[in-house]
Parts: C-alpha cells; sequence; structure tokens
C-alpha cells in the first residue's frame, strides 16, 4: 500500500472519505494497513508488507431489523502461513455491553468466513485500553463456554512518533500515533514535530495527511492545536468544515505578509490561553506590535511547549 494520498476517481473516493473521528480510528487500517505492523510485530507475524490485505464488508446482520456493524474487516493472506481476518474497533470509551457485540462479531466472522479471527480494539487512554483488552466471558458458575480477548492498540504499545525524518518514511504510522496519543500530556508536542515533518511532502500529500489528522482529532484537547499548524488550502474532506475547507470555501489570499503575521499573532494567543500560561498587558503588547513573521513563527513554535512569557522570548 502507499503511503501517499491513494489515486482513486474523485468522486468514489470523497464518497468512502473518513466523516469522523470514530472512523479515522478505524478507516486508516482499510488505505493504509502499514499501521499494523505493531499486531503483526507482536504475533510474531511476518510484516504487513509482505502480506495480502483485503477489506471486507462490515455488515455482520443476519436479521435485518438488528443492524450489527463491525467497524472495518480486514482479510490477511500473509507471506507465510494460514490466513485470518482482523476485525477493528475504535473504542473512545467503556461502553456497557460491547463485550457481548464483540464476541457475537468474533463467532459470526469465524462462521461466515471459515478462518480465525483477531479482534483489534484501538484507544485513546489507559483506562479504556485496559478495560478493552477483557477477557468478555459467557460463563455459568466456574465454567467459561466463551471468552474473548481483544488485541488493544493503544498509548502503551504505540510509539510516540519524535523523530521528523520517519514522518517523511512512515507517514500513515506518524498519523495513527499522533492519534493514539492525543489525550497525553505530549500531544502538542508530538504534533509540532509532524507538522514539522510534513514540510517535506508535496502539496497534494501534505493535505491529505494534514486532514487525516484534523478529522481524527476532533473531539480532542489538542484538535485546536493541530488546527493552527494546518497552512493549507483545498480539502479531502468535502463537508466536514476543515481549515482546508473554511481557507478554500472562504477565498483567503495566500502570500500576504501582513495577513500572515495577524494570523500567526492570533494563533500565539489562542495557543497559550488553551494551555493556561499567562501573559501580562506588557507581554501581550510586544506580541501583537510584532510585524516580523519568522519572528512570530518562533514565538508560535515555542507556545507550543511554554510555560511562561519568559520562555517565549528565551533568546531576547
Amino acid at each position: 500500500m502507499l503511503d501517499g494520498p491513494p489515486h482513486r476517481d474523485g468522486r468514489a473516493y470523497f464518497a468512502h472519505m473518513v466523516t469522523s473521528t470514530h472512523e479515522t480510528s478505524h478507516r486508516i487500517f482499510q488505505d493504509h494497513p502499514e499501521v499494523l505492523f505493531p499486531v503483526f510485530e507482536a504475533l510474531g507475524l511476518p510484516p504487513p508488507a509482505k502480506a495480502t490485505i483485503e477489506a471486507l464488508t462490515p455488515d455482520a446482520t443476519e436479521i435485518k431489523p438488528l443492524e450489527r456493524r463491525v467497524d472495518t474487516v480486514l482479510r490477511v493472506e500473509p507471506s507465510e502461513g494460514d490466513g485470518f481476518l482482523i476485525a477493528i474497533e475504535a473504542q473512545t470509551g467503556k461502553v456497557r455491553g460491547k463485550g457481548l457485540s464483540w464476541s457475537y462479531y468474533v463467532a459470526y466472522l469465524h462462521a461466515k468466513f471459515g478462518l480465525p479471527v483477531l479482534l483489534v480494539a484501538v484507544c485513546r487512554n489507559r483506562p479504556t485500553a485496559a478495560w478493552a483488552a477483557g477477557p468478555f466471558e459467557c460463563r455459568v458458575g466456574t465454567w467459561t463456554s466463551q471468552a474473548t480477548r481483544p488485541f488493544v492498540l493503544g498509548p502503551d504499545n504505540v510509539p510516540e512518533i519524535t523523530d521528523e525524518s520517519l514522518v517523511a518514511r512512515a507517514p500513515a504510522m506518524a498519523t495513527f500515533s499522533a492519534i493514539v496519543h492525543s489525550e497525553s500530556e505530549n500531544a502538542p508536542a508530538i504534533l509540532d514535530m509532524l507538522a514539522r515533518g510534513m514540510r517535506s511532502f508535496d502539496k497534494a500529500t501534505a493535505k491529505y495527511w494534514c486532514e487525516w489528522l484534523e478529522v481524527g482529532l476532533e473531539n480532542t484537547p489538542v484538535q485546536e492545536t493541530w488546527r493552527e499548524l494546518e497552512k493549507m488550502v483545498a480539502t479531502y474532506f468535502p463537508g466536514r468544515g476543515t481549515l482546508f475547507e473554511q481557507t478554500y470555501l472562504e477565498g483567503k489570499a495566500e502570500g500576504k505578509a501582513e495577513g500572515k503575521a495577524e494570523g500567526t499573532v492570533e494563533s500565539i494567543f489562542r495557543v497559550l490561553h488553551k494551555r493556561g500560561v499567562p501573559l501580562t498587558p506588557d507581554d501581550r503588547e510586544r506580541i501583537t506590535a510584532c510585524t516580523d513573521l519568522d519572528t512570530l513563527t518562533q514565538w508560535f513554535d515555542r507556545s507550543l511547549t511554554a510555560t511562561s512569557a519568559a520562555e517565549l522570548f528565551t533568546d531576547e
């Protein structure tokens, strides 16, 4: 699979694109199965690049009025060994009765396709990940008839990407990692590094991955941080109201130093406000009066990690 944006007919592609942060957390596996590397590594299987991976219908419904849909189902044919299915579920929190649904998915898919099923739960915080690991048991007295044990992808086994060069080599893994770690205290620094790493991309590829992140980070503490880091135009997610789409539809002009400076000043204030960093009236006046874009950009970069105004102006 390619690490860049898929080359598909535009209408067909848009019709199947990501529409929510929940969907982003599992759909990325369909378009970029290399993100499954931690799973394959943990199970001692050949890496995804050496396997044939096909997306199957997620419909697990037997009686029409009762709809059951797995988030994503993949058929995997490894270069070595027997084939199997991977059922992927994105989980943002504990849900009562979810274990029953997961047990059903595994049993149904196993019966339908005659292949063993690996259930993978994608979680963005440790409490949810600990719960999702199960086991979810069907038990009578001391006897367990069935036990479902999902393989969990979460903050403990998805590495934080801290190397800019790795962003260029494995953008799908870097993007997925940023989404998984979006609730960690290191999230702002991870996103800053990711944005820097994307500067080596061509414009279309940068747009593609930036918007995967914006939609994937929806309703997370760092969504606004990422929106401030987006400096592109156009969209791969029509109708989602992303920064790319707003910029394109509103016809904001590019290349005007004055407008960029004002936007960067506003971004600095917003980031510092979100992070609870206090500013004196003199600090605010100093930032507002600055018209040098390079200086403002440097201050913005520091605002992502600074704990005081002094750290913002540290070199001066």
